[in-house]
């Protein structure tokens, strides 16, 4: 991998979803106006915001960071961008790392504006530090990247990509433990959410959200879903066709 060409592409990518103000807005405010609906929903049950708001200031990251991000990768590769871009001396490895730094970027962006919105102006009440849910929220969404890069290597057209949602996202969803304890689940639901990143993911806000210093769980949820999001995104690479079907 070649850090000259990885950066290369990051800037371009940044560079066109600069002129995309609809995806823009998608990505840093949707999450924000969701978490702020959420507030207004439980206004009069505000222990209820604590205990689900943590979880899905996760969440939102990682379902908007997926959505976007495999939109963007098969418009380019429906356009012959991609193809024309790998006829090139660059390595998939490059393109995708490239493709993962540039909506990272951007993730961070996201995740900050989320999180400083629901402490400070919703008063989302946590016991652990602000920076560890900020981390959490930005491992969702740099998660939410590598799944969305890797769907894309499978789907035909955009529409195709959103189909995906329904078998990547929503599964997990259900199993991570946001709407019921995972070990009050059925043994075999219990299993398979044991092997879905988004259960750790909800667990390390709730760790943040109950314990004031760094906990070894929350070491461990953080450390899965990182490995996660780095496995996916070989995974990516490794999926990329040099050309379009």
């Amino acid at each position: 991998m070649n850090a000259s060409r990885t950066l290369a592409t990051a800037a371009r990518v940044l560079a066109q979803l600069r002129h995309d103000r609809r995806t823009i807005a998608l990505l840093l405010l949707i999450p924000v106006a969701m978490i702020t609906l959420l507030r207004f929903v439980f206004d009069a049950s505000p222990r209820t915001f604590d205990s689900i708001g943590a979880s899905l200031l996760g969440i939102f990251p990682l379902i908007t960071m997926f959505l976007v991000t495999s939109i963007a990768t098969l418009r380019e590769r429906t356009s012959g961008t991609l193809e024309r871009l790998l006829a090139m001396p660059l390595a998939k490895a490059d393109l995708i790392a490239g493709y993962a730094l540039a909506f990272g970027a951007l993730a961070v962006v996201q995740s900050a504006l989320a999180t400083a919105m629901s402490l400070w102006l919703l008063g989302l009440d946590v016991v652990g530090s602000p920076w560890l849910l900020l981390l959490i929220a930005l491992l969702d969404a740099l998660l939410g990247t590598a799944l969305g890069l890797f769907v894309s290597a499978f789907a035909a057209s955009e529409f195709q990509a959103v189909q995906f949602m329904p078998a990547v996202i929503f599964p997990q969803l259900l199993l991570c433990g946001l709407f019921t304890p995972r070990d009050t689940m059925q043994p075999a639901l219990e299993a398979i959410s044991n092997v879905l990143p988004m259960s750790y993911a909800v667990d390390g806000m709730n760790e943040v959200l109950r314990h004031t210093d760094v906990t070894a769980t929350f070491i461990r949820d953080a450390g899965i879903v990182a490995f996660c999001a780095v496995l996916v995104l070989i995974l990516g690479a490794a999926t990329l066709r040099r050309r379009t079907a």
